[in-house]
């Protein structure tokens, strides 16, 4: 099986040598059965690539340890739910999974333009399979997914613990098919300008594809941020980590052209500013591949492959070279057909909401890569904190969260002050009676968190008013029932009301994070059973202590050998409010720390327990004292005295021990209100982007007709 993965990898890497040399030839010499030839290569790395990776999963399900990625990522203990997606825990394993997803994306791509803009598609097959033959270079020359070990392992060392979490099927999988999707655009953007073709047409080709990347990438970033929510253990969603940041970055930058790319497409206005967004989404994209690869910044999510960062680099060189360059050569095509009109109007507010996202990406991209940065500059490595990025962040989120509310309801060109006035007196209105009700209630003093509820509320009433308008045009005009008169005005310009149930989501986030950053209550303190601390408004007492042994490791679950714990009764006024049990699961580690100390002596993971709900959440998470004399006593008399086979005997007693004689245990609880509204904005955001991408009816109808009236005239033309 190795062997027909390796010579899977060779034949897709001579696929993507014949695919590139093919395109380039086609469209210089005008011969269209060679462009047509590169395409068809892209369609074949798919099906190898698809081989491949068929053949490395089914070395991971059958516990195939002569596999030396399968032997360092799995094992027979590790539930086969997560053995299938310990594909992607690896190094190798992620890179074949980015090279597979890119030869499936980009043959999508290539399949939908395969009748149009057939110079342009030549150019970014060339750079398509430019880019799957880096990455399966890499493979060959450096990760190879299908090494072998001899003699063959009879055990594996079983996937990291922290990965064992429900949303980690998919969370790479979605990040990884944003960040290929990211170069589809970046393809087409080389290729129009190698083409010089640089009117809309190319974009409408990349919209839906520029789209899925927003969309994949940022469901890919929401999973995320709940695993680490609701597995790390340290109550937080967003720690701004450098591979987070790199997932965020693109996501910004996509954002930005999908508001501009319109701009374009209604006025011939921004051509430089568009093709510079889509050329640096893709590098971004890029470029965080390389971050989780590379091991120059440290990060809990990144391999550490440092060998990788090289070739990274030289790629990510000839990126930046190659774009800045096109964009240069090619200015005078990219002029724009029109200028600004005035400073109130919807170009000017999408270019200022660009302006903003830009300014996200830039301070993120500056405070991640920062220990570089300092480390050329003056030799020490220094880096910065979660402070400095709210400092610049959060001020320049609610100039966002503004403006999504600004610009949905100015018009085009040119808005009169009377117009504005009708537009924005509800939003207003709303907003100030926001104000005014939290100052009332006595809400603590922070404005930033204020300011954020208030551009929320505005941003309700803009969009609320505008689908209230909207649906009572429908009524008027075709007498239909509301609910009925609101599906239809989305049916009929799903792109316009899916960006309106966007913007309605980034509020109802953000507001989320306002509310779960600026009024939470932490506490760490160190408890016995019967002892009791208040965390904010809770109180919160410590029961009993809980131990669970898993003997045969738990295989439908997670995998831990012993669980210790607790039960905290939590209570508000004096009334019940739930009940919560975190506990710490304690590994097997490869050995070397005696028959008992090997079973206990892997990585602990925090299994945290919460109370969740609309307005807050309770969180906790424990780290029992597994040191203590009268628990390590136990360890180091089962060392001496029993065998591997007899080792959870002592195990057993260790568990017993711990429910009898407790030691004191440290917790670390948290309340934060409105945390759910992170998770259902970001519902609501995706929500308003698949209404936004899902084709129209008609439009697909028309296309059909289309394709249809063309081969009746091919029929006609042969007769």
């Amino acid at each position: 099986m190795a062997g027909l993965g390796r010579v899977c990898l060779l034949l897709a890497l001579a696929v993507c040598v014949y695919g590139i040399g093919a395109s380039l030839y086609g469209v210089k010499s005008g011969r269209i059965e060679f462009t047509a030839s590169g395409r068809r290569s892209v369609y074949a790395l798919a099906g190898v690539l698809t081989v491949a990776f068929i053949v490395l999963e089914l070395a991971f399900l059958r516990n195939d340890f002569a596999f030396k990625t399968v032997a360092d990522t799995s094992s027979r203990t590790t539930p086969t739910f997560y053995r299938a997606a310990a594909v992607w825990s690896s190094q190798e394993g992620s890179l074949l999974l980015w090279a597979w997803l890119l030869s499936l994306w980009s043959s999508l791509a290539l399949f939908l333009t395969r009748r149009r803009l057939r110079d342009v598609a030549a150019y970014a097959t060339s750079v398509l399979l430019g880019l799957g033959g880096f990455f399966i270079s890499l493979m060959i020359f450096y990760a190879n997914p299908f090494s072998t070990t001899s003699p063959k392992p009879v055990e594996g060392a079983g996937l990291d613990p922290l990965l064992r979490f429900p949303t980690m099927m998919i969370h790479p999988p979605m990040l990884y098919s944003g960040y290929t999707l990211c170069t589809i655009p970046l393809a087409f953007g080389v290729g129009a300008l190698l083409a010089r073709r640089v009117d809309a047409d190319w974009i409408k080709s990349i919209r839906r594809f520029a789209f899925a990347a927003w969309l994949f990438l940022g469901i890919g970033i929401l999973l995320g941020a709940r695993w680490s929510y609701a597995e790390l253990g340290w109550g937080g969603y967003w720690g701004w980590d450098a591979v987070e940041n790199a997932s965020l970055m693109p996501w910004l930058t996509g954002t930005a052209f999908l508001h501009s790319l319109m701009i374009q497409e209604k006025r011939g206005m921004l051509k430089v500013w568009n093709i510079s967004l889509v050329l640096a989404t893709g590098t971004l994209a890029i470029m965080g591949t390389f971050l989780v690869r590379s091991g120059i910044l440290n990060s809990i999510h990144a391999f550490g492959g440092a060998t990788l960062g090289v070739p990274f680099v030289a790629l990510i060189a000839v990126l930046i070279a190659g774009s800045i360059y096109l964009v240069v050569s090619r200015r005078d095509m990219l002029r724009s057909q029109h200028r600004l009109d005035s400073l109130l109007s919807r170009e000017a507010m999408f270019i200022a909401n660009n302006l903003v996202l830009v300014a996200l990406c830039f301070v993120i991209f500056w405070g991640t890569y920062f220990p570089l940065i300092s480390q050329a500059l003056t030799g020490h490595e220094a880096s910065v904190g979660p402070p400095w990025f709210d400092r610049y962040t959060v001020p320049l989120a609610l100039v966002l969260v503004l403006l999504s509310g600004i610009g949905p309801v100015i018009a085009w060109r040119r808005a009169t002050l009377a117009n504005a006035r009708r537009n924005f007196t509800l939003p207003v209105l709303l907003a100030l009676i926001t104000l005014l009700a939290l100052l009332a209630v006595g809400l603590p003093q922070r404005p930033f968190a204020i300011a954020m509820f208030c551009c929320a509320a505005f941003v309700l009433g803009s969009i609320g008013q505008e689908f209230f308008r909207g649906v009572l045009a429908r009524r008027a005009m075709a007498g239909e029932a509301v609910p009925l008169a609101l599906v239809s005005l989305v049916r009929r310009n799903r792109r316009r009301y899916g960006g309106y149930v966007v913007h309605v989501g980034i509020a109802v986030l953000f507001v989320g994070v306002a509310a779960s950053s600026s009024f939470q209550h932490a506490s760490e303190i160190g408890l016995s059973p019967g002892q009791a601390t208040r965390v904010g408004a809770y109180n919160v007492r410590y029961v009993r202590p809980t131990a669970t042994i898993t003997p045969k490791y738990d295989r439908a679950h997670t995998g831990s050998t012993l669980s210790l714990g607790a039960v905290l009764d939590v209570s508000k006024h004096g009334h019940h409010v739930a009940t919560l049990e975190p506990s710490e699961g304690f590994y097997a580690s490869a050995g070397g720390q005696g028959s008992v100390g090997s079973l206990i002596g892997g990585q602990a993971v925090s299994h945290i327990s919460m109370d969740g709900g609309a307005t807050r959440d309770v969180w906790s998470a424990i780290a029992p004292n597994i040191e203590a004399p009268a628990l390590q006593r136990i360890v180091n008399a089962g060392n001496r005295t029993l065998s591997p086979d007899e080792a959870i005997v002592a195990i057993g007693v260790l568990a017993r021990t711990y429910l009898q004689h407790p030691p004191q245990a440290q917790f670390h609880l948290i309340v934060s209100p409105l945390v759910m509204w992170i998770w259902i904005g970001g519902l609501i955001v995706f929500g308003g982007g698949l209404i936004a991408i899902w084709p129209a009816p008609s439009a697909v109808r028309r296309r059909v007709a289309v394709r249809a009236r063309s081969r009746a005239a091919r029929r006609l033309a042969r007769a």
